[in-house]
């Protein structure tokens, strides 16, 4: 496999900036959120994608946790999870990662982290590195920066029949995007989320990637009727239809991308 492919984090020239300040400097220059890596990786076949869940629990997650990474989230797509989806197979061919970094040199220096950890070079080879025949096809990388009212991952749901849901609200341009934000922060939805039971696994403003401007948040549930009793509470919640209504945030959301994602083995969100 290219080392391109899998060492490569996304770096931004917002990261470059600060790479020679102390690590509380760093993670105070973004007022103590983290900055969020959420990869898609593309697989050629099911054989690629399962060879690749298993590096993911035995060598990969266990790497990026030595280097500061935790808890790391990889997830996968199922049909009967969503139906709507138009992959062949019942299971999709991608699978999602999600990293937490402190601050935004951490992104910028993965690669270099990752490239002195022995055990993790050793685990890398284990899966072939053929340029010709790559563990993976592609991978597509977004950098966020978290809200200040969901500052950091959490891990609302550990059960083995848990269940992530995964959205993207792409918006007409910053300052809509920007005013969406507003409405979970100050605007008290991410409040509201809590109190209903959609329990945050992270909020974050894109800073790069694909389909910009948008924010991309997932949420976590027990099982699957406690995500659909937490949505009914939500959209019935006096507070919300209030909230829904404010002229202010009208025309925020241009496109929304809706998943709904199981954990895979090694997950640790």
């Amino acid at each position: 496999m290219e080392r391109r492919a899998l060492l490569t984090g996304a770096a931004t020239a917002a990261g470059v900036g600060v790479l020679g300040a102390s690590a509380g400097a760093q993670e105070r220059s973004t007022g103590g959120k983290q900055v969020l890596e959420l990869r898609r990786y593309t697989f050629a076949s099911p054989e690629k994608r399962e060879a690749f869940e298993k590096f993911l629990a035995s060598g990969m997650i266990p790497a990026l946790n030595r280097v500061g990474i935790r808890p790391v989230g990889a997830f996968r797509m199922t049909k009967a999870d969503n139906p709507q989806a138009t992959f062949a197979g019942e299971v999709s061919p991608d699978l999602y990662l999600l990293l937490p970094h402190a601050s935004a040199p951490s992104a910028v220096m993965l690669d270099t982290n990752l490239a002195k950890d022995s055990a993790f070079t050793q685990a890398l080879a284990g899966i072939g590195e053929a340029p010709k025949d790559p563990a993976f096809s592609r991978y597509e990388s977004s950098l966020l920066l978290a809200f200040d009212h969901c500052p950091k991952v959490e891990v609302p749901a550990k059960g083995s029949n848990r269940v992530l849901q995964l959205r993207i609200y792409e918006a007409m341009n910053e300052e809509r995007c920007r005013m969406k934000v507003h409405m979970f922060n100050e605007g008290g939805e991410i409040r509201l989320f809590r109190e209903t039971g959609m329990n945050p696994v992270f909020f974050g403003h894109a800073l790069s990637g694909t389909r910009l401007p948008n924010l991309t948040y997932m949420l976590g549930f027990e099982n699957d009727e406690a995500l659909k009793t937490a949505w009914d509470k939500f959209r019935k919640h006096p507070d919300w239809l209030k909230l829904s209504k404010d002229p202010k945030y009208k025309d925020t959301v241009s496109q929304i991308t809706n998943l709904v994602l199981r954990p895979t083995a090694g997950s640790q969100i």
